[in-house]
């Protein structure tokens, strides 16, 4: 046993080496008698993704105190027309019931998050939540109560940007930042995380799906982040740790709108490269796309 506490159970061991070759670290190595075991170092590059344990056909290795037998069955297959249908009919939610979802669907929803795909996997993510209808609505009237401060008295273009187009709305009284949702995660990365910008939306794309087959409604809200931003009491209410960057927000809840069938979008722009041509780019054209990639 190791630090890492890589087990293999002698007996159920098939020696077929799917382990080894499945480890991205190339941290496992075959020994003399083609039992799997930590190569020189490897060790210290296992970025306990698991994978050794997830390939296993019969259940002979254990990493990190983690069992096979506490592990769940793949299922032989997954309904693609099902999954498919999903997609299509998510929509974004503007219109929710003032009601708590229930407990145990939350559960289910944060506990799904432990599955997240990060870079390197690295699971420094962290979530905040708030699943109770009052405290939401305290955020909330905080929250819109300051933006209409900035917006009566402050130049709506030099300082309220995204806001100024909401501020009449505002200002009546409209709740056209969090749409009247009972519900709002906001995740957060670590800045020096290997997939800070990319991570926390790959974990709310996963949310809102799953959120979707739960019968729970979502919205992207940008709004939201952007409050984060400039009014930093809403992180230290979210308990969101030092060192650590909002990165987004999603508002969830019942939904209070029922859509009859998905919508028809116009298609996106693709492309397919059939031959690659190595020839030397253009200085110019090479200029052109380092501005174009690093314009955002």
């Amino acid at each position: 046993m190791t630090g890492k506490n890589l087990v293999i159970d002698k007996e159920k061991c098939i020696h077929c080496g799917l382990c080894v070759n499945d480890c991205t670290a190339f941290a496992l190595e075959l020994d003399d008698s083609k039992t799997p075991k930590f190569t020189e170092g490897g060790e210290d590059r296992c970025i306990k993704c698991q994978h050794c344990l997830a390939v296993c056909p019969v259940g002979a290795l254990s990493i990190l105190d983690k069992k096979p037998e506490n592990s769940d069955k793949i299922l032989p297959h997954y309904n693609s027309d099902e999954l498919l249908n999903l997609i299509k009919s998510r929509r974004s939610i503007r219109h929710f019931k003032s009601e708590n979802v229930p407990a145990e669907t939350i559960a289910k929803l944060k506990d799904m998050l432990n599955w997240v795909p990060t870079g390197c996997n690295n699971h420094g993510l962290h979530f905040s939540f708030i699943e109770d209808v009052n405290v939401m609505n305290d955020f909330r009237n905080y929250t819109n109560q300051k933006l209409i401060n900035i917006l009566q008295k402050a130049p709506v273009k030099g300082l309220a940007g995204k806001f100024s187009g909401y501020k009449d709305a505002l200002i009546n009284g409209n709740d056209v930042i969090f749409r009247g949702a009972p519900h709002m995660i906001v995740v957060s990365a670590p800045i020096k995380a290997p997939c800070a910008n990319i991570d926390p939306i790959i974990a709310l794309s996963y949310f809102d799906l799953y959120a979707q087959s739960l019968g729970v409604g979502t919205l992207w809200c940008g709004f939201g982040e952007a409050c984060l931003q400039i009014f930093p009491e809403l992180c230290r209410e979210l308990k969101i740790p030092d060192g650590y960057k909002a990165s987004y927000v999603m508002l969830f809840g019942l939904p209070d709108v029922k859509y009859a069938r998905t919508t028809q979008p116009e298609p996106f722009d693709m492309s397919v490269t059939d031959k690659f041509n190595s020839a030397k780019m253009p200085l110019l054209d090479r200029v052109k796309r380092y501005f174009w990639n690093c314009a955002r």
